[in-house]
């Protein structure tokens, strides 16, 4: 399908419709215009268009002004060209009306088909833009039609009028005689005035899916005696981009490029190079080194990608693909038939492992990436430090969850893919979320930091309390734990925790005060976060000028914060 001005013998002025196809000797010619649409049953994807003008012409109730929009090649010129057949249809027998299903053998049929009717006036809005153009159509229209049923206006790519040829066309436009059909193309209807498109009836015509681009090129191939892989077909299906003539565009150098290769038949990897896409091997080797925090190996491959004629943008796009798959397969809603099951199962991995927010970080990174390589003077250097700013920016915290970790004394370093195992740790860090509770776990595993969760979870709150603010640690070891002892931590204290840790472990422990030198409390190592990074807030330029031009400010916590620290 095309909706672009394409013929052997073009005139001035006028966008010729294709001949229909037939076998012969004669000049190649491309799929394209080969397989134009004669038909509304050959026009694919559109079939809410189709059953909407058939219904209108069966109940005559049709508009005198239509207007096609869509994305390229998808069908819009072609349409206007089967509705102008439609409407002049007079049957086999020359008896017949108005009709979805033209004969396509009556004297009308075959002469818009063959581009020489003297009713169908086809014309370019892009070299026909000003209001002379229009006039000419205006003074014309009031003469009834020579041969047709009706005279018809077909004006590709509407948008391109200036704007007084717009407003010279509005009155014809409105009130046409009724031997006059207006059709319009546009692939930019928001530069037609909406005073132009009220007086329209509008068919957006839709982008046409992969898997119909599959069945139609699956069929064209099949006609045209060639041999292709399923993969490269879905590889040039998706490359399309729901544009039937950008597909068929793409088939055409896909056949040409089997041949020469020898073969004849069109593989996926024939395609990939053609195309200038990354092998999905690649890419996945370089999205494994990123999960893996393999900074050498990823510019490595990126590197030898490059050598092979990969282009760094093409690089990119594959990752975000990868991306956009994975957290597809987190909701069951990734299916790309042009999949090897390696692939599907690798993906399928991924997506148990990797959670929303660092996916949702690593695609924003590439998409803010991706601009930046397609500009860049050097793209494969902002590659390489894109990779880098991936790898080590992907696994960080999203800043909900590094407020919580900061508040609550350290920021553990988590792998992008799994969580740390659970180590054994006897100093008052904090465990961090990827550490079993402290009720599932052995006592030798125990940190102070868990056994204050233990105690708050377990509803212990004024334990929880004297544990977080005082309990200063000398020792700690598997049933044993030691403290400084200070004023806060009554004599009763050491018997309340033993108890409350034999509840909960199922183990003796010895709990008692004792000399050493003794850690600060977990209370204590949270302030003094909390003062470290008032300290660095303070020295920020844009606090420090804030804090000049108000003297009287001062930096507080939020509702939460202030409510934790009460802990």
């Amino acid at each position: 399908m095309d909706d672009s001005a394409d013929d052997d013998t073009p005139m001035l002025g006028m966008d010729l419709p294709e001949t229909v196809p037939q076998a012969s000797s004669g000049p190649y010619r491309v799929l394209a215009r080969k397989y134009r649409p004669q038909t509304f049953a050959e026009l694919i994807g559109q079939d809410a268009m189709v059953r909407t003008l058939g219904n209108a012409i069966a109940r005559d109730r049709l508009a005198h002004a239509f207007l096609m929009t869509g994305v390229r090649g998808v069908g819009k010129t072609s349409t206007a060209r089967l509705i102008a057949k439609a409407l002049n249809c007079i049957g086999p027998d020359g008896q017949g009306g108005p009709t979805i299903d033209p004969c396509g053998v009556c004297e009308p049929c075959r002469a818009i088909t063959e581009g020489r009717h003297i009713d169908v006036i086809e014309m370019d809005a892009a070299s026909n833009t000003g209001v002379d153009d229009v006039r000419e159509i205006i003074e014309a229209v009031r003469y009834a039609a020579v041969s047709a049923r009706y005279k018809i206006y077909i004006i590709d790519e509407v948008h391109m009028l200036s704007r007084n040829a717009f407003n010279a066309l509005l009155k014809t436009l409105e009130e046409p005689p009724p031997h006059v059909k207006f059709l319009f193309a546009t692939t930019e209807v928001n530069k037609v005035p909406v005073t132009v498109l009220s007086r329209c009836q509008r068919f957006d015509l839709r982008r046409i899916t992969p898997d119909m681009l599959f069945a139609h090129f699956s069929a064209i191939l099949q006609k045209e005696g060639v041999e292709a892989e399923a993969p490269a077909i879905w590889l040039i299906a998706n490359a399309a981009e729901g544009s039937v003539r950008d597909g068929l565009s793409i088939l055409d150098q896909a056949i040409a490029h089997a041949d020469l290769d020898g073969g004849g038949k069109i593989s996926a990897d024939q395609v990939r190079v053609m195309l200038g896409l990354s092998d999905r091997t690649s890419i996945a080797q370089l999205m494994a080194t990123i999960l893996g925090g393999d900074a050498g190996g990823a510019i490595d491959l990126a590197r030898s990608q490059y050598a092979l004629g990969i282009e760094p943008v093409a690089m990119v796009r594959g990752l975000m693909d990868l991306t956009h798959a994975i957290t597809l397969a987190k909701v069951s809603r990734h299916d790309d038939p042009a999949l090897a099951a390696s692939d599907r199962e690798r993906i399928g991995d991924w997506a148990q492992k990797l959670g929303f927010a660092p996916l949702n970080r690593l695609w924003q990174l590439l998409l803010k990436g991706h601009e930046e390589v397609l500009r860049a003077n050097n793209p494969l250097e902002h590659l390489e430090m894109l990779l880098l700013r991936v790898i080590y920016a992907a696994s960080m915290p999203d800043p909900g969850e590094l407020a919580k970790l900061l508040e609550k004394g350290g920021v553990p370093a988590t792998p992008m893919v799994a969580p740390a195992a659970p180590s054994a740790q006897s100093d008052t860090s904090v465990a961090s979320p990827a550490e079993a509770p402290a009720a599932e776990m052995p006592a030798s595993a125990l940190t102070i930091a868990q056994i204050h969760q233990l105690l708050e979870s377990s509803g212990n709150h004024q334990l929880a309390r004297q544990v977080y603010d005082d309990l200063k640690l000398v020792e700690l070891e598997p049933g044993l734990l030691v403290y400084a002892p200070v004023p806060a931590l009554d004599g009763d204290f050491a018997r309340r925790l033993g108890e409350a840790l034999l509840s909960h472990t199922g183990s003796r422990w010895q709990v008692r005060p004792g000399e050493g030198d003794a850690r600060p409390s977990l209370g204590q190592v949270r302030q003094a976060k909390l003062d470290d990074n008032d300290a660095r807030i303070r020295e920020l330029p844009v606090v420090k000028a804030a804090l000049t031009a108000f003297p009287e400010a001062r930096l507080v916590e939020d509702d939460d914060n202030r409510h934790r620290s009460n802990l």
